[in-house]
Formats: structure tokens, C-alpha cells, sequence
């Protein structure tokens, strides 16, 4: 999923999106599943170079990838739509005026149970060896910008650093997130839950491990048998309950967890040994996948109501 936190920000997808041509070439591409630039310019009936100017906007916006992959002798450019759906926030103005932000960093986990395949790796090399659990214990850990496991799951403290006499109104976390397989495997589901503070608030399947197509933030140095990229997943608990991708998935609301401004929030990513499909996890971080992003959390607040602060003092 692209998120798209406000209009401006929307401003290069919006022009992506501003034309029948590349409306027809992202319908082709999911036809396809992918194509080469070949194959799009003789079935949209235009030059390489029309072509070229139509993927490069395509691919600014983060809607497409582009990568060349070797074939006969010499590498043809594949195309591939990289992202499930787009959700885009209308009213921010509210919103950005009464929150906490913070970013996590994929190593930054204060728990963990993993089982191999499993590794960590910064945006320059492996951390260890792959398939060692110890290295999840390692200190360097703290640097990794990617990490995958079979099952099991890793578990992230966030401070609710808000200010006095305020009560918190919604979470919000924003992930990267894909399947674990040996090398990758497009069609390799995976139930992966999100636990807060202890409550499984949502269970999402992932669909494979993807790969095939070079991420766009993905390093060079990563080896192109490997998951290059997730997908987008945003999680909301609020007042009216727990959404995923802007979708109600459970009655878990933000007032179930008795949350102060002392609160630690725990956000515990699993994959569970007993869940129908155990296709294991990958989280990417900043300088990996399609969002060049860590975990990002907001926490929305707002002033008790007078009856509230006087028992909350």
C-alpha cells in the first residue's frame, strides 16, 4: 500500500496518474504481472521514447518498478506494479497539530523469539551469519535495517511521550512488511498478527516474499535471489476500534488499553508456529524495499475532559 499522509505530498502520484496512457500501461503491467519496456511500447503502439518519459513519472511516484534483468545476451528493462492500493489522507491539519512521532529502527526490538531462516542485515552488509539466531542478541543488531525470520516474532518498546494532562486518542503505525521464504517466493502467504501491549489487535496475510524486481531503495549489494521489497501496512486504534489499510479488521479499541502519558506502548510483530500459513517475516527499514522508511509511529492526543483530569492527576 502507498500511504500518502496529505494532498501536496500526493502531488507527483496524482500526475502519475493524470493520463489514459499510463492508466492503460499500470492496467497491462497488472495484467502481466510484468512486462518489458519492449513489450509495453508495441502494445500501447508508441515510441521508446514516449515510453521512457511515461515510466520515468510512473516510477518517480513509486507506483512501478523498473529493473533490468539479464535475458538472452544482453538485460531487458521489466516492469512491474509495486504497490496494492493507495491511502490517502484528506484532514491533516487537525492531526498534525496534537501528535507524538517517532521512528524505529528495524533493529531496535527489546524482545524477540526467532526461528531460521533468519538474519539481520544493515544497509551495507549482513549483520553475522544468516540463519544464526545469537545475532539477534548481538549489538549490532541496533544498526540492522532489515531482518526476517521463519516464526516467531520481535517485540518494539515506544515511550508515550505526550505532554501533562493530556489523554491519548489514537496510535498509528506505519511498517514495510512482506513474507519470509528461502530465497523469495511471490506466492508464499504468511499470518502475520499485530500484538499491542499483550492484545492481538489485527492478522494480516501477507501474499510471498517478494522479489523478482529490484526494490527501489534495496541496495545494490543485495543478492537478486533474495525478498527485494514489502508492502506498505498501516495500522490505526482508535476510539472506534482497530483498522488495517484504513479497514475495521477488529473491536479492539484505544480505550482498551488504559493509556497515560507514562504508558509504554509495545508493538509485537509475530508470525505464530500454529497459524494456518507460517511463511515467516520481513521487515524493511530505511535504505531497503519500495518506502525507504523505518517503523513509523504517531500517537494522537488531546486535552482530558475536566471530569477525567481530576481522576487522572
Amino acid at each position: 500500500m502507498l500511504h500518502i499522509p496529505s494532498l501536496s505530498e500526493g502531488l507527483t502520484v496524482f500526475k502519475a496518474l493524470d493520463s489514459e496512457v499510463r492508466i492503460e500501461i499500470i492496467s497491462l503491467l497488472l495484467e502481466n504481472n510484468s512486462m518489458s519496456m519492449n513489450d509495453l511500447a508495441g502494445r500501447l503502439n508508441i515510441a521508446n521514447s514516449a515510453l521512457t518519459y511515461h515510466m520515468k513519472l510512473l516510477e518517480e511516484s513509486g507506483l512501478v518498478t523498473i529493473a533490468s534483468v539479464p535475458e538472452g545476451h544482453g538485460n531487458q528493462k521489466k516492469c512491474s506494479v509495486c504497490v496494492e492500493k493507495i491511502l490517502i489522507d484528506i484532514h491533516t491539519e487537525k492531526e498534525k497539530k496534537d501528535v507524538y512521532q517517532t521512528s524505529i529502527k528495524v533493529g531496535h526490538y527489546t524482545d524477540y523469539q526467532v526461528y531460521p531462516t533468519c538474519g539481520l542485515a544493515t544497509s551495507t552488509a549482513l549483520l553475522g551469519e544468516v540463519d544464526d539466531v545469537r545475532y539477534f542478541a548481538h549489538s549490532s543488531r541496533f544498526s540492522a535495517d532489515i531482518l526476517w525470520f521463519t516464526y516467531g516474532y520481535v517485540e518494539y518498546v515506544i515511550p508515550a511521550f505526550i505532554p501533562e494532562r493530556q489523554q491519548i486518542t489514537q496510535i498509528t503505525f506505519s511498517m514495510e512488511l512482506s513474507s519470509e521464504a528461502p530465497g523469495y517466493n511471490n506466492d508464499w502467504p504468511s499470518d502475520i498478527s499485530f500484538i499491542i501491549n499483550d492484545v492481538k489487535c489485527a492478522e494480516w496475510t501477507s501474499p510471498g516474499d517478494l522479489g523478482g524486481v529490484h526494490g527501489i531503495f534495496t541496495p545494490e549489494w543485495w543478492y537478486d535471489n533474495w525478498g527485494q521489497y514489502g508492502l506498505l501496512k498501516v495500522l490505526v486504534i482508535n476510539e472506534d476500534g482497530t483498522f488495517l489499510d484504513g479497514n475495521r479488521v477488529s473491536d479492539v479499541t484505544i480505550d482498551d488499553f488504559h493509556l497515560n502519558r507514562m504508558s509504554m506502548i509495545k508493538l509485537r510483530l509475530e508470525v505464530p508456529k500454529e497459524a494456518e500459513h507460517v511463511g515467516g517475516l520481513t521487515i524493511f527499514g530505511r535504505g531497503f524495499g519500495n518506502y525507504n522508511q523505518d517503523i513509523e509511529v504517531s500517537i494522537d492526543y488531546q486535552p482530558f475532559p475536566e471530569s477525567e483530569e481530576k481522576l487522572n492527576r
